[in-house]
């Protein structure tokens, strides 16, 4: 490919006024918001916190650039839009992203950051899920008095030869399966998984270690697990209660479950036939699987309309009146599925390129990472403002992409943001809310 990055680029006319440009413009960065970035990680310390349990077996003569640098580098620069190693060789000389990393010199090439993820453990993986969930312990001032755990799965697509690629009928691809948990919009956990497996494997481990790590942080928190109909397994609904867990689950519909309800179907099918209006019901039975060695309580909610019967089912441990458990509390379980979205969309949660499967697990966890440190800035910086309920694909481009001239010297670094950016007074608010934070 010839190098052309240095000649003049014309770009029409404006009037009798030639329109030229080139890339020439020296110490540019279209990046201004990083530093945004690198102070809520000084305040929550969260690429300190990824370094200090992983462990690093390079000679501590020869290194050059820290773990947690390393780390900062890559977090930094997925929040930035950079889902490639191959961006950071032309990064890692851009002032302005080595000033947020904290270092004056050249960062990590793409290579140095290629062999971080090669040599990628299992015990490293459970050690950043540590990290994730001591972050979220942390965000709390006071100790909460309910927490809804939301568990699903998702795909990550894959197209070579990777470790553990194995087709899956659903998704209509090879892929990963990855489980999730969520808390609210904080991440716990994203555990790689291969596809052709039960989709609900490993959860009630899962929720297990999670709830056991919660507990001993807030032992009188209430825990509710909730999921769809495809984590309604024994094990997980036993297990929540003889530990004392509430749960409201998804319960896949069956010939036994339909029979139950065909007479108030009926009725709605007769009551629609009458007015024409699409009619809604919520109500609950005793229900036991094959399976089950004792009877559930079973949310039911019923609705025919044009399209016939819909009939979805819910089974729980939870007390209190059916139609505010289905519509308050489990029907906001979709909210996880948007978060998973971002994670995945505006994080890269689905770059699993590499070979090894420990590898691929590490780049999922470093954009659980990347996620993190964009919910807190969304959460400590952005509160109250336009920004508040934003994805990290908006934060980024409203608020992260700011073309900033920098001047470095040996007693400061300057750097000129656009004069013209129109969110300038809220990026202002934002730096402030930071500086009053302690770390």
């Amino acid at each position: 490919m010839p190098k052309c990055t240095d000649a003049t680029i014309e770009l029409g006319r404006l009037g009798r006024r030639v329109i030229e440009a080139n890339f020439e413009g020296g110490d540019i960065s279209t990046d201004g918001g990083v530093l945004l970035l690198r102070r809520v990680d000084e305040r929550i310390g969260l690429s300190r916190a990824a370094a200090a349990v992983l462990s690093d077996p390079r000679d501590p003569t020869r290194i050059t650039h820290s773990l947690r640098d390393l780390l900062a580098q890559r977090i930094y620069g997925l929040c930035c839009g950079y889902e490639d190693l191959n961006d950071h060789d032309t990064l890692r000389d851009d002032l302005l992203m080595q000033t947020a990393v904290g270092r004056v010199d050249a960062l990590a090439s793409s290579p140095t950051l290629s062999r971080l993820e090669s040599r990628a453990t299992r015990a490293q993986a459970v050690a950043l899920h540590g990290v994730l969930v001591d972050q979220f312990i942390a965000s709390h001032q006071t100790p909460p008095e309910e927490l809804v755990l939301d568990i699903d799965a998702s795909d990550v697509p894959l197209h070579g030869t990777q470790e553990c690629s194995e087709f899956h009928a659903y998704y209509d691809h090879h892929c990963y399966l990855p489980l999730y948990v969520f808390c609210g919009q904080a991440m716990l956990a994203c555990v790689l998984r291969r596809s052709r497996i039960d989709g609900a494997k490993n959860a009630a481990a899962l929720i297990k270690l999670l709830v056991t790590r919660l507990r001993q942080a807030w032992p009188e928190a209430r825990i509710i697990v909730r999921g769809d109909s495809g984590f309604c397994r024994q094990r997980l609904l036993r297990w929540c209660e003889r530990s004392g867990v509430s749960y409201i689950i998804g319960l896949a519909r069956n010939a036994r479950l339909e029979a139950t309800v065909q007479y108030a179907e009926a009725m709605l099918a007769d009551e629609y036939e009458r007015t024409g209006i699409k009619q809604r019901l919520i109500d609950e039975f005793a229900y036991a699987a094959d399976s089950w060695d004792i009877e559930r309580r079973v949310i039911t909610r019923l609705e025919h309309g044009a399209q016939g019967n819909n009939p979805r089912f819910v089974v729980t441990n939870l007390a209190g009146d059916a139609i505010q458990l289905y519509e308050r509390l489990y029907c906001a379980r979709g909210e996880a599925e948007n978060r998973i979205k971002e994670a995945q969309l505006d994080l890269f949660g689905t770059r699993a390129s590499c070979h090894r499967f420990a590898a691929n697990q590490l780049r999922l966890l470093l954009a659980a990472l990347a996620y993190t440190l964009m919910h807190r800035l969304r959460s400590i910086a952005l509160k109250g403002s336009e920004l508040e309920r934003a994805t990290a694909a908006t934060i980024r481009v409203r608020l992260l992409k700011i073309g900033a001239a920098v001047v470095r010297n040996t007693r400061r670094v300057r750097v000129l943001l656009a004069s013209h950016h129109p969110l300038r007074e809220l990026f202002a608010l934002a730096a402030a809310r930071l500086l009053a934070l302690s770390p």
